[in-house]
């Protein structure tokens, strides 16, 4: 590829980044983004499929068409106030790209425009998804797949750009790579009374002290150490004054783990001790699961051919191999259909030195090429 080609098209994906940073939009809530990119594709001459706003699919047909590829981008900001002087800061009061999806969607549009110009080129057929909705449940990858998104795909991939990554780097695991997320709410009914007379109540939150303990148990003692898992209790509803012990208490958290195996073991167990505890001290305690994304898991073979790319491409010093991390991503959806990757482009220095949903989180252009150059290389590298 023509460097001048790929500084054209950088360029071009800095002032789209830009302009979609400033007007950002809540999941499902994206059709002013999802006109921009419906424009730019038409724009394009790029086939743009039948999937209800605000995502958006596209098609474009290769010159074999014997396999399909879907490169995917988010395009959902969060619910935060931007802080900082940037020029191209938030419009819109309380919402922001905190994340990074406007340069996932900017850089998706770039590659976008290396297909209009290079259609010659590529042998595959090439499905562009534009995606609603990331960060919330229900979750937009799920609904698109439901919809039968997926049904002629052969593999899917996409990026994030990884404020936890050193900049210049680009980088996967071989397997599980991102934590499941899911939630949960328990409610403990006990029996209230005043705070001087303990002995005439069932005192929920006493007994809620013992459920936070024991659940950490269930990670130090239950799953098999080589294997991660987290619960937090992020929240505790109980009492209303200083001397009255309260009928009930409300603790409410998440668990993330890494394989649909320890999820299920580690929501097993919380539901024993939650009756278990309960129970031994006489009061009734009930836990609702609130379901969210799965565990993000690249297929190895799919995985690997990106590594070799990078290596090939980029060098092998750009290439790493990351540790899993903890956070949801609800590309893990696609990945449960149909084999692809998942990869990171890591940016973290002083310029992107704020973490991932900070309100002074910012993007490093610089690593804008790289991310082009990585889907254009995969498109005309998959065979």
């Amino acid at each position: 590829m023509e460097i001048t080609n790929l500084q054209f098209l950088t360029k071009q994906a800095i002032e789209d980044r830009r302009y979609l940073h400033q007007y950002p939009e809540l999941s499902g809530q994206e059709f002013e983004t999802s006109q921009f990119i419906r424009k730019r594709l038409e724009q394009l001459q790029i086939e743009i499929l039948e999937y209800d706003p605000p995502s958006v699919v596209a098609m474009i047909q290769g010159t074999k068409g014997t396999k399909t590829i879907a490169l995917r981008a988010d395009i959902d900001a969060l619910p935060i106030v931007e802080e900082g002087d940037k020029p191209y800061i938030s419009q819109k009061p309380g919402v922001a790209h905190m994340c990074g999806h406007d340069g996932h969607t900017a850089i998706l549009l770039a590659v976008a425009q290396w297909i209009a110009m290079n259609k010659e080129k590529i042998e595959p057929n090439i499905m562009l998804i534009f995606q609603s909705a990331e960060e919330i449940t229900p979750s937009g990858a799920d609904f698109l797949i439901q919809n039968g998104v997926l049904e002629d795909v052969d593999a899917i991939f996409g990026i994030h750009l990884w404020q936890g990554l050193e900049k210049g780097k680009i980088g996967l695991t071989h397997g599980p790579m991102m934590a499941s997320v899911d939630d949960f709410e328990i409610e403990i009914q006990g029996h209230g009374g005043h705070g001087s007379m303990p002995h005439e109540t069932i005192d929920p939150i006493y007994i809620a002290s013992h459920l936070m303990q024991a659940f950490q148990s269930i990670i130090s003692r239950t799953i098999n150490p080589i294997e991660a898992g987290v619960i937090t209790v992020g929240n505790i509803q109980a009492g209303t004054t200083y001397n009255i012990i309260p009928e009930t208490a409300k603790l409410i958290g998440t668990i993330r783990a890494l394989t649909p195996e320890t999820v299920a073991t580690i929501q097993t167990k919380m539901v024993s001790l939650t009756e278990g505890i309960c129970h031994a001290f006489g009061a009734k305690g009930t836990i609702d699961f609130i379901i969210g994304t799965p565990p993000l898991i690249n297929d190895p073979q799919q995985s690997r051919f990106v590594e070799s790319i990078v290596c090939e491409n980029f060098g092998q010093d750009v290439f790493e191999l990351v540790d899993p991390v903890m956070g949801g991503e609800d590309f893990s959806y696609y990945l449960k259909h149909k084999p692809g990757a998942f990869i990171f482009v890591g940016m973290g220095g002083e310029k992107s030195q704020y973490p991932h949903h900070h309100p002074k989180f910012d993007l490093d252009e610089d690593v804008f090429p790289d991310a082009i150059k990585l889907f254009i290389d995969m498109i005309l590298q998959y065979k």
